[in-house]
């Protein structure tokens, strides 16, 4: 037998690998400077004027008052919050808004998501978006308001019903629910499989010279792209979707795709094109679950590959994610035990739900969805400390170059999930 001649790697030499990182690096702290010049502009204004348009609004109640909490994405780009004591629906509107900033609103929340009182100058009605429509066809197949809120977040990324989220953090679910590079990638086996499908006989009679890669890659591609761009460009979808692209581009140079070298470039380009999305918790969660990934790949590739896919991932995921998890969120429930079973489920019942909605069909898993939800219970409140959390990610991270460092790795995770369930 001849040997199997390994693929070439991203970056041959190391030296290359760091000059590549420093000038990413660069680039990320030059972005950041004008940024925060920026930032300090905002602030030191004694009031600024933006038109936003409304993502999402809903009441609350303090010291007996009621009063409306308002999501706006400015046509300038930022993201923020508001309240109105006016009551009325501000559900597909753009306001025009003065703006009253002040220090208390740090550098990071500016790049992120940040809380800033306002003064509503003007209001307007917008005309519902193919985004709407979609959503409101979603909804009309289902009864239930938790259910309308579940199904329109796994497909358009809307956020989540309270209590419903609530439940779902007890199942220990919400990365199911959040769209993230684990939606994509069924989305992406999807798309391609059912193109390969429809493209094969058509090269093998007129084109068979075509690599099939290429061409029903680029149409994927630009599917995925569309979808992403459709549904709001969240954290975790972007950094999933450049992984996505740039993972298919090295698969046509026929370049080493799984490696921790791709995983840091991915990261480094785009926190240069994005450096929002470094103050981004949803992006650093995505970023450990693929990082993860990669490391369980490295130390189980010569298993078969349904263990792989059905076992090793999604348990080895759900272990060595909660240190991770539980150095900022604190709820735990047994039942979140269910979540690697619930994960591999997922994955059939994804595309089968979208093909259902497509059809009006949408209601048929609803009975057993509501069960499920009915199922949580309350949790208790646990968090790791941060210098247990150093320690398991200098673990983690060590892991990469040594294999006994990723079984006491595997040991720590095993033994904090021992402690929190058992």
């Amino acid at each position: 037998m001849g040997m199997q001649l390994e693929k070439p790697k991203l970056f041959p030499e190391k030296k290359s690998f760091f000059i590549f990182v420093i000038c990413l690096v660069c680039i990320i702290m030059i972005r950041l400077s004008f940024e925060y010049f920026s930032y300090q502009k905002f602030i030191t204004k004694p009031f600024y004027y933006t038109t936003a348009t409304v993502i999402n609004a809903y009441e609350k109640i303090k010291y007996d008052k009621r009063y409306t909490v308002l999501k706006l994405k400015s046509d300038e780009g930022f993201t923020f919050y508001t309240t109105s004591h006016r009551k009325e629906n501000f559900t597909q509107k753009r306001l025009r808004l003065q703006l009253f900033p002040n220090a208390s609103i740090g550098f990071k929340d500016y790049l992120g998501t940040f809380y800033v009182k306002s003064k509503i100058k003007h209001q307007e009605s917008i005309a519902p978006s193919t985004s709407d429509t979609l959503k409101a066809y979603i909804s009309a197949q289902h009864k239930d308001k938790a259910l309308d809120s579940f199904y329109n977040a796994i497909f358009f990324a809307t956020p989540i019903d309270k209590i419903l989220r609530e439940k779902i953090a007890l199942l220990g679910v919400s990365h199911l629910v959040a769209l993230s590079g684990f939606h994509l990638g069924i989305l992406w086996a999807l798309v391609y499989g059912v193109l390969l499908l429809l493209y094969r006989p058509v090269q093998q009679r007129f084109f068979p010279y075509r690599h099939a890669l290429l061409d029903v890659g680029l149409v994927t591609m630009a599917l995925l792209g569309c979808y992403v761009w459709f549904v709001g460009s969240p954290p975790s979808l972007l950094r999933s979707f450049a992984m996505v692209l740039v993972g298919w581009g090295v698969l046509l140079l026929g370049m080493e795709l799984l490696s921790f070298t791709f995983l840091a470039m991915v990261f480094l380009l785009l926190g240069a094109l994005f450096p929002a999305l470094l103050v981004s918790l949803s992006f650093w969660f995505s970023v450990a679950g693929v990082f993860y990934i990669f490391l369980l790949l490295q130390y189980t590739k010569e298993a078969n590959k349904w263990l792989i896919t059905l076992l090793y991932i999604p348990l080895g995921i759900f272990l060595l994610m909660l240190p991770v998890v539980h150095s900022v969120f604190t709820v735990t429930s047994s039942h979140q035990l269910l979540s690697p079973l619930l994960s591999v489920l997922f994955i059939p019942f994804y595309p089968v739900v979208i093909v259902l909605h497509g059809f009006g069909w949408g209601g048929a898993f609803d009975g057993s969805l509501l069960a499920l939800f009915g199922w949580a219970e309350e949790g208790k409140e646990n968090l790791l400390p941060l210098w247990l959390v150093g320690l398991y990610l200098g673990l983690s991270f060590r892991a990469i170059w040594s294999k006994k460092a990723f079984y006491m790795t595997l040991l720590f995770a095993f033994c904090y999930a021992f402690y929190l369930f058992l």
